[in-house]
């Protein structure tokens, strides 16, 4: 067994380039754990938690590159192999992302390269900073670091909106401008239809639903899950609203959500009546309409025919005994719309975000009867990748719910893309075939595009073939889950 972590001054890769290159050095032969993070107080505590000597000074500019492996020979291997993926990173692209700090400032490299739009992937403590700088060289700012405190937020979109930029975040996702998928993106086609979303995972699933249905996408303004809370009162929305109002190529407005302060969403919906096109609202919470009801209205106000999305059926056609529903969600929003439709039939149900404060869990998350867990918030993936990128969290507890004779129905959600795990489905088929064993049906969530790096058509068969149910649709994924509890389950709050 050889461990080995190196110090790499001078050395710069965003965060979301660093997540996927640990989970690619890690499955390589003969390594145990890999580590590759820039060096901020909380990589250095995983690094100490993984067993790693750490040096003696390192700052948030500096690089951790750490090797578990079971030779010497495989570290080497490892490492070698860290050197080739990041000279890759290095390469500039041609939509201006990617590409680690040069010399330049951010205004600086913006007028050489002629750049609209600043991506901020720094560690959440040094984003502020960074995005202030964006700002001041009049660029639309995407902010794709979380763990950004509120009162930074609010901060950077009062001063943003003084000089009349965007800025989409902090913890914003996902967002496609011009045709250009930024973070987590799904490959749609161009077409009518603008989004301003408070929710990544959310538009991802509007998105693919609207390209499913042969619906195009102008814009996607990804404006973080805060924006349209009361602390920060919906500033990039309704800056959001005004660019895709400008815009001539986009012809309808939707605006998507998780649950909102009510008094921000009015004050949303009545700007939207100034906008003179019309907008449609999916804004998560009890009564209203679910993001495939909006996919479907904005269809149709394009012109075009809706059609239900795909579904197959899977092998465990009830529930097993007498148990409850477990979501494992890698989505928030996803998550949020599954319990808004079940709480309907189930009554109350835990989660680490939770509908109601009477129905949190504990810091264990440790499932109490109905319970869906959204593996993809904040507190869940400091010093870990996103579960998008490494699904090994779901599939462990995945297992462990199979294991627990409370378990009844399971509901899962595959999210595609870029930015996504290269093959999702195969990660989890051992354990859906190990739960269609026991009698637990798997209800999955298919959020993508055949045109996806992915393709959905090819994961939906791997899925299936395990045994799973697969929906395109998140809401008909939540209620055929409820259904298949069976009566006597679904009373069982």
């Amino acid at each position: 067994m050889t461990k080995t972590l190196q110090l790499r001054k001078g050395t710069y890769v965003d965060s979301v380039k660093l997540m996927q290159v640990s989970r690619t050095i890690a499955s390589l032969p003969g390594v145990n754990a890999a580590l590759v993070a820039m060096a901020t107080e909380l990589n250095l505590d995983l690094a100490s938690g993984m067993g790693f000597t750490l040096p003696d000074r390192a700052g948030p500019n500096e690089m951790l590159v750490g090797v578990d492996a079971e030779s010497d020979d495989a570290v080497a291997a490892a490492l070698e192999e860290v050197d080739v993926v990041l000279n890759a990173a290095s390469i500039p692209s041609s939509s201006g992302f990617g590409s680690p700090p040069t010399p330049l400032t951010i205004g600086a490299a913006a007028r050489v390269s002629g750049a609209s739009v600043a991506m901020i992937s720094t560690p959440g403590q040094y984003a502020f900073a960074d995005a202030i700088d964006a700002i001041d060289a009049g660029l639309h700012t995407m902010i794709f670091s979380d763990n950004v405190p509120l009162q930074h937020e609010l901060a950077l979109k009062e001063y943003a909106a003084d000089s009349g930029v965007l800025v989409m975040g902090p913890d914003c996702g996902t967002a496609v401008i011009g045709g250009v998928g930024l973070g987590f993106a799904n490959v749609v086609r161009p077409g009518p239809v603008g989004i301003v979303a408070a929710s990544g995972t959310g538009a991802q699933h509007l998105m693919t639903l609207l390209d499913g249905a042969g619906v195009g996408i102008s814009h996607c303004l990804g404006v973080g899950g805060r924006d349209l809370s009361a602390g920060i009162g919906g500033i990039s929305t309704l800056r959001g609203l005004d660019l895709l109002g400008d815009d001539p190529n986009t012809k309808v407005v939707v605006v998507i959500s998780k649950p909102p302060a009510e008094s921000v969403a009015e004050s949303v919906q009545h700007h939207a009546r100034t906008l003179g096109k019309p907008v449609l609202f999916a804004l998560l919470g009890k009564g209203q309409p679910d993001i495939t009801e909006v996919a479907r209205r904005a269809v149709e106000a394009v012109g075009h025919t809706w059609s239900l999305p795909e579904r197959l059926t899977g092998a465990v056609d009830r529930g097993r005994g007498d148990g409850f529903l477990r979501g494992l969600f890698a989505g928030g929003t996803l998550c949020d719309e599954a319990m808004i439709l079940a709480v309907e039939k189930l009554g109350p149900i835990r989660s680490n975000i939770a509908l109601e404060p009477d129905w949190a869990l504990d810091h264990t998350l440790a499932s109490d009867k109905h319970t869906m867990i959204d593996f993809g918030d904040d507190r869940l993936t400091q010093g870990r990748p996103h579960p998008m990128i490494d699904g090994s969290i779901r599939v462990e507890r995945l297992l462990r719910e199979v294991e627990d004779p409370t378990t009844a129905v399971i509901l899962l959600d595959v999210v595609l893309g870029h930015g996504a795990a290269p093959d999702p489905g195969a990660e989890l088929t051992d354990a859906i075939a190990a739960a269609t064993s026991a009698g637990i049906p798997v209800v999955v969530s298919l959020v993508g595009t055949k045109g996806d790096p992915q393709n959905s058509s090819r994961q939906a068969e791997t899925l299936n073939q395990a045994g799973a149910w697969v929906f395109y649709s998140n809401a008909d994924a939540a209620r055929a889950s409820v259904d298949l509890l069976g009566t006597t389950n679904g009373s069982r709050a």
